[in-house]
Protein backbone atom coordinates (compact mmCIF):
# COMPACT_ATOMS: atom_id res chain seq x y z
CA UNK A 1 0.00 0.00 0.00
CA UNK A 2 1.33 3.21 -1.15
CA UNK A 3 2.09 5.71 1.90
CA UNK A 4 -0.36 8.12 3.47
CA UNK A 5 1.34 9.25 6.90
CA UNK A 6 1.83 12.68 8.49
CA UNK A 7 4.93 13.87 10.35
CA UNK A 8 4.76 16.47 13.08
CA UNK A 9 7.71 19.45 12.92
CA UNK A 10 5.86 21.47 15.65
CA UNK A 11 3.21 21.32 17.76
CA UNK A 12 3.59 24.34 20.00
CA UNK A 13 1.35 27.00 20.25
CA UNK A 14 1.81 31.34 19.89
CA UNK A 15 5.75 30.77 21.56
CA UNK A 16 8.01 27.95 21.34
CA UNK A 17 9.35 26.53 24.45
CA UNK A 18 12.85 24.91 24.70
CA UNK A 19 11.37 21.04 23.71
CA UNK A 20 8.60 22.61 20.91
CA UNK A 21 8.34 24.60 17.63
CA UNK A 22 5.34 26.64 16.10
CA UNK A 23 3.34 24.25 14.29
CA UNK A 24 3.86 22.68 11.15
CA UNK A 25 3.55 19.49 9.99
CA UNK A 26 4.61 17.33 6.90
CA UNK A 27 2.07 14.71 4.99
CA UNK A 28 3.02 12.15 2.65
CA UNK A 29 0.49 11.13 -0.04
CA UNK A 30 1.92 8.63 -2.46
CA UNK A 31 5.42 9.78 -1.75
CA UNK A 32 4.25 13.65 -2.75
CA UNK A 33 4.48 15.86 0.46
CA UNK A 34 2.97 18.88 1.27
CA UNK A 35 3.48 21.10 4.08
CA UNK A 36 0.66 22.39 6.46
CA UNK A 37 1.62 25.64 8.25
CA UNK A 38 5.04 26.63 8.29
CA UNK A 39 6.00 27.97 11.77
CA UNK A 40 9.58 29.53 12.71
CA UNK A 41 12.20 26.73 12.38
CA UNK A 42 10.32 24.73 9.84
CA UNK A 43 12.99 24.05 7.70
CA UNK A 44 15.34 23.75 10.67
CA UNK A 45 13.18 20.90 11.24
CA UNK A 46 12.82 19.75 7.57
CA UNK A 47 16.62 18.86 7.62
CA UNK A 48 16.52 17.01 11.45
CA UNK A 49 14.11 15.19 10.67
CA UNK A 50 15.86 14.30 6.81
CA UNK A 51 12.76 15.33 4.73
CA UNK A 52 13.98 16.51 0.80
CA UNK A 53 13.26 20.51 1.22
CA UNK A 54 12.66 20.70 -2.82
CA UNK A 55 10.21 17.64 -2.50
CA UNK A 56 7.60 20.16 -1.15
CA UNK A 57 4.94 21.68 -4.17
CA UNK A 58 2.39 22.49 -2.23
CA UNK A 59 2.31 24.42 1.20
CA UNK A 60 -0.53 24.93 2.73
CA UNK A 61 -1.25 27.82 5.50
CA UNK A 62 -4.12 28.17 8.10
CA UNK A 63 -4.02 31.54 8.89
CA UNK A 64 -1.49 34.59 9.23
CA UNK A 65 -0.96 34.30 12.92
CA UNK A 66 2.99 34.35 13.08
CA UNK A 67 2.87 30.80 14.92
CA UNK A 68 1.75 29.53 11.53
CA UNK A 69 3.47 31.66 9.01
CA UNK A 70 6.92 33.08 10.11
CA UNK A 71 9.02 29.96 9.03
CA UNK A 72 7.50 30.51 5.43
CA UNK A 73 10.36 33.43 4.24
CA UNK A 74 13.65 31.37 5.22
CA UNK A 75 12.21 28.49 4.04
CA UNK A 76 11.62 30.10 0.49
CA UNK A 77 14.56 31.41 0.45
CA UNK A 78 16.55 28.18 1.50
CA UNK A 79 14.48 26.59 -1.47
CA UNK A 80 16.32 29.42 -3.95
CA UNK A 81 19.67 29.43 -2.66
CA UNK A 82 19.37 24.94 -3.31
CA UNK A 83 18.85 26.01 -6.98
CA UNK A 84 15.01 25.25 -7.17
CA UNK A 85 13.67 26.19 -10.54
CA UNK A 86 9.83 24.21 -10.23
CA UNK A 87 6.64 26.55 -9.36
CA UNK A 88 5.82 26.62 -5.84
CA UNK A 89 2.42 26.44 -5.30
CA UNK A 90 1.06 28.13 -1.57
CA UNK A 91 -2.81 28.33 -0.16
CA UNK A 92 -4.04 31.01 2.51
CA UNK A 93 -6.24 33.43 3.97
CA UNK A 94 -5.68 36.76 1.90
CA UNK A 95 -2.27 38.80 3.04
CA UNK A 96 0.10 36.51 3.08
CA UNK A 97 1.39 37.48 -1.04
CA UNK A 98 1.30 40.68 0.28
CA UNK A 99 3.87 40.20 3.27
CA UNK A 100 6.28 38.01 1.11
CA UNK A 101 5.96 40.25 -1.82
CA UNK A 102 7.06 43.15 1.11
CA UNK A 103 10.15 41.04 2.43
CA UNK A 104 11.44 40.22 -0.75
CA UNK A 105 11.19 43.84 -1.90
CA UNK A 106 12.92 45.27 1.10
CA UNK A 107 15.63 42.37 0.98
CA UNK A 108 16.26 42.77 -2.81
CA UNK A 109 15.48 39.15 -3.43
CA UNK A 110 14.52 37.61 -6.60
CA UNK A 111 13.27 33.88 -6.45
CA UNK A 112 14.74 31.70 -9.31
CA UNK A 113 11.04 30.26 -9.13
CA UNK A 114 7.30 31.21 -9.48
CA UNK A 115 5.09 31.59 -6.29
CA UNK A 116 1.70 30.77 -6.76
CA UNK A 117 -0.06 32.20 -4.28
CA UNK A 118 -3.95 30.77 -3.73
CA UNK A 119 -6.18 32.95 -1.65
CA UNK A 120 -8.76 30.97 0.58
CA UNK A 121 -11.73 32.85 0.86
CA UNK A 122 -15.50 32.65 2.33
CA UNK A 123 -17.26 30.32 5.30
CA UNK A 124 -18.00 27.09 3.22
CA UNK A 125 -15.75 24.61 2.26
CA UNK A 126 -13.84 24.86 -1.20
CA UNK A 127 -12.06 22.10 -3.00
CA UNK A 128 -8.65 24.23 -3.61
CA UNK A 129 -6.40 20.81 -4.94
CA UNK A 130 -6.76 18.29 -6.86
CA UNK A 131 -5.18 15.91 -8.76
CA UNK A 132 -4.94 11.84 -10.15
CA UNK A 133 -4.60 10.58 -6.05
CA UNK A 134 -6.18 13.21 -4.32
CA UNK A 135 -8.66 16.10 -3.16
CA UNK A 136 -8.07 18.80 -0.49
CA UNK A 137 -10.97 20.84 0.82
CA UNK A 138 -10.67 23.93 3.17
CA UNK A 139 -12.29 23.27 6.76
CA UNK A 140 -13.60 26.81 7.89
CA UNK A 141 -12.27 27.50 11.43
CA UNK A 142 -13.99 29.71 14.15
CA UNK A 143 -10.53 31.89 15.25
CA UNK A 144 -10.18 35.32 15.62
CA UNK A 145 -8.80 36.23 11.84
CA UNK A 146 -9.79 34.30 8.66
CA UNK A 147 -8.47 30.53 9.58
CA UNK A 148 -8.89 27.21 7.72
CA UNK A 149 -8.30 23.28 8.16
CA UNK A 150 -7.63 20.95 5.47
CA UNK A 151 -9.28 17.49 4.51
CA UNK A 152 -7.01 15.61 2.48
CA UNK A 153 -8.73 12.76 1.17
CA UNK A 154 -7.91 9.91 -1.10
CA UNK A 155 -9.64 8.66 -4.63
CA UNK A 156 -11.10 5.39 -4.63
CA UNK A 157 -7.93 3.14 -5.51
CA UNK A 158 -7.52 0.73 -8.73
CA UNK A 159 -8.02 -2.55 -8.00
CA UNK A 160 -4.99 -4.84 -7.54
CA UNK A 161 -4.18 -7.07 -10.49
CA UNK A 162 -3.23 -10.63 -9.60
CA UNK A 163 0.12 -11.14 -11.13
CA UNK A 164 0.13 -14.80 -12.41
CA UNK A 165 -2.76 -13.79 -14.08
CA UNK A 166 -1.06 -11.70 -16.01
CA UNK A 167 1.31 -14.68 -17.38
CA UNK A 168 -1.70 -17.10 -17.26
CA UNK A 169 -3.56 -15.64 -19.68
CA UNK A 170 -0.96 -13.68 -21.44
CA UNK A 171 -2.46 -9.69 -21.10
CA UNK A 172 -0.97 -7.30 -23.02
CA UNK A 173 1.05 -4.69 -20.84
CA UNK A 174 -1.56 -2.00 -22.37
CA UNK A 175 -4.46 -3.37 -20.86
CA UNK A 176 -3.09 -3.96 -17.59
CA UNK A 177 -4.72 -0.29 -16.64
CA UNK A 178 -7.90 -0.75 -17.75
CA UNK A 179 -8.35 -3.84 -16.49
CA UNK A 180 -7.63 -2.10 -13.16
CA UNK A 181 -10.11 0.12 -13.71
CA UNK A 182 -12.67 -3.02 -13.29
CA UNK A 183 -12.70 -4.46 -16.99
CA UNK A 184 -12.69 -7.62 -18.30
CA UNK A 185 -10.62 -9.09 -20.47
CA UNK A 186 -11.13 -10.74 -23.77
CA UNK A 187 -8.32 -13.70 -24.54
CA UNK A 188 -7.40 -14.11 -28.53
CA UNK A 189 -9.42 -16.86 -28.66
CA UNK A 190 -12.44 -15.04 -27.54
CA UNK A 191 -13.01 -15.82 -24.06
CA UNK A 192 -14.45 -13.72 -21.65
CA UNK A 193 -12.30 -13.57 -18.13
CA UNK A 194 -14.28 -11.52 -15.41
CA UNK A 195 -12.65 -8.97 -13.52
CA UNK A 196 -13.10 -10.52 -10.48
CA UNK A 197 -11.08 -13.74 -11.39
CA UNK A 198 -8.13 -11.10 -12.49
CA UNK A 199 -8.12 -8.44 -9.83
CA UNK A 200 -8.06 -7.96 -5.67
CA UNK A 201 -10.27 -5.34 -4.26
CA UNK A 202 -8.17 -2.16 -3.43
CA UNK A 203 -7.74 -0.68 0.08
CA UNK A 204 -10.58 1.60 0.87
CA UNK A 205 -9.85 5.28 -0.01
CA UNK A 206 -8.29 7.16 3.41
CA UNK A 207 -8.45 10.91 4.50
CA UNK A 208 -6.54 13.13 6.75
CA UNK A 209 -8.21 16.38 8.25
CA UNK A 210 -6.06 18.94 9.96
CA UNK A 211 -8.04 21.28 11.74
CA UNK A 212 -5.89 24.31 13.26
CA UNK A 213 -7.27 27.08 15.41
CA UNK A 214 -10.52 27.51 16.56
CA UNK A 215 -13.13 27.93 18.79
CA UNK A 216 -15.23 24.47 19.66
CA UNK A 217 -16.78 24.14 16.05
CA UNK A 218 -19.29 21.36 15.36
CA UNK A 219 -20.12 23.11 12.13
CA UNK A 220 -17.72 20.84 10.41
CA UNK A 221 -18.57 17.47 11.85
CA UNK A 222 -20.24 16.33 8.73
CA UNK A 223 -17.44 17.20 6.28
CA UNK A 224 -14.77 15.29 8.86
CA UNK A 225 -17.20 11.94 9.42
CA UNK A 226 -15.49 9.18 9.76
CA UNK A 227 -11.80 9.92 8.79
CA UNK A 228 -9.35 8.37 9.42
CA UNK A 229 -6.89 10.11 11.15
CA UNK A 230 -8.07 13.40 12.65
CA UNK A 231 -5.43 16.39 13.81
CA UNK A 232 -7.22 18.96 16.38
CA UNK A 233 -5.72 21.50 17.98
CA UNK A 234 -5.96 21.40 21.85
CA UNK A 235 -4.21 24.58 23.29
CA UNK A 236 -5.89 24.37 26.91
CA UNK A 237 -6.96 22.52 29.75
CA UNK A 238 -10.23 22.46 30.59
CA UNK A 239 -9.36 24.37 33.88
CA UNK A 240 -8.45 27.02 31.35
CA UNK A 241 -11.58 27.04 29.15
CA UNK A 242 -12.36 30.49 29.90
CA UNK A 243 -9.17 31.55 28.19
CA UNK A 244 -9.85 29.39 25.43
CA UNK A 245 -12.84 31.52 24.73
CA UNK A 246 -11.22 34.58 25.31
CA UNK A 247 -8.49 33.33 22.51
CA UNK A 248 -10.32 31.81 20.19
CA UNK A 249 -9.37 28.29 20.70
CA UNK A 250 -10.25 24.81 22.25
CA UNK A 251 -9.78 22.44 25.15
CA UNK A 252 -8.08 18.67 25.14
CA UNK A 253 -11.61 17.76 26.10
CA UNK A 254 -13.58 19.50 23.52
CA UNK A 255 -11.06 18.51 21.04
CA UNK A 256 -12.26 14.91 21.96
CA UNK A 257 -15.58 15.38 21.63
CA UNK A 258 -15.31 16.78 18.44
CA UNK A 259 -13.51 13.46 17.42
CA UNK A 260 -16.30 11.84 18.96
CA UNK A 261 -19.08 13.55 17.33
CA UNK A 262 -17.64 12.55 13.83
CA UNK A 263 -16.91 9.29 14.90
CA UNK A 264 -13.41 9.44 13.48
CA UNK A 265 -11.10 6.29 13.77
CA UNK A 266 -8.03 8.27 15.39
CA UNK A 267 -7.04 11.54 17.10
CA UNK A 268 -4.09 13.69 17.47
CA UNK A 269 -3.94 16.57 19.75
CA UNK A 270 -1.60 19.84 19.25
CA UNK A 271 -0.83 22.96 19.40
CA UNK A 272 -0.28 23.27 23.17
CA UNK A 273 0.19 26.27 25.38
CA UNK A 274 3.63 26.65 26.32
CA UNK A 275 2.48 26.60 30.50
CA UNK A 276 2.36 22.79 29.83
CA UNK A 277 5.76 21.35 30.77
CA UNK A 278 3.73 18.00 31.29
CA UNK A 279 1.19 17.03 28.34
CA UNK A 280 -0.21 14.10 29.67
CA UNK A 281 -2.73 16.40 31.43
CA UNK A 282 -4.08 16.90 28.22
CA UNK A 283 -3.64 13.94 26.67
CA UNK A 284 -5.71 12.49 29.85
CA UNK A 285 -8.93 15.12 29.81
CA UNK A 286 -8.84 14.06 25.76
CA UNK A 287 -9.21 10.31 26.75
CA UNK A 288 -11.93 10.83 29.32
CA UNK A 289 -14.13 11.67 25.93
CA UNK A 290 -12.38 9.79 22.88
CA UNK A 291 -9.70 6.86 23.94
CA UNK A 292 -8.13 6.53 20.57
CA UNK A 293 -6.17 9.90 21.13
CA UNK A 294 -2.35 10.48 20.63
CA UNK A 295 -0.27 13.74 21.51
CA UNK A 296 1.37 15.10 18.27
CA UNK A 297 4.73 14.62 19.34
CA UNK A 298 7.93 16.40 17.05
CA UNK A 299 9.57 13.78 15.11
CA UNK A 300 6.75 11.28 14.88
CA UNK A 301 5.31 9.64 12.28
CA UNK A 302 1.74 8.85 12.40
CA UNK A 303 0.22 6.47 9.11
CA UNK A 304 -3.34 7.12 8.23
CA UNK A 305 -4.86 3.80 7.65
Amino acid sequence: MLPFEVTVLGSSSATPTATRHPTAQVLNIHERFFLLDCGEATQIQLRRFKFKIQRIDHIFISHLHGDHYLGLPGLLGTMHLLGRDKELHIYSPPGLKEIIDTNHYHSKTFLNYDLNFHVLEGKSSARIFEDDKITVETIPMNHRIPCYGFLFKEKEPLRNIIGEKIAEYNIPVQQIQEIKKGEDFISPEGKRIPNSELTLPPHPARSYAYCSDTLYNESFIEQIKNVNLLYHEATFAEDKAERAIETHHCTAKQAGAIAQKANVKKLIIGHYSARYKDLDVLLNETKQVFENTVLAIEGETYKVE
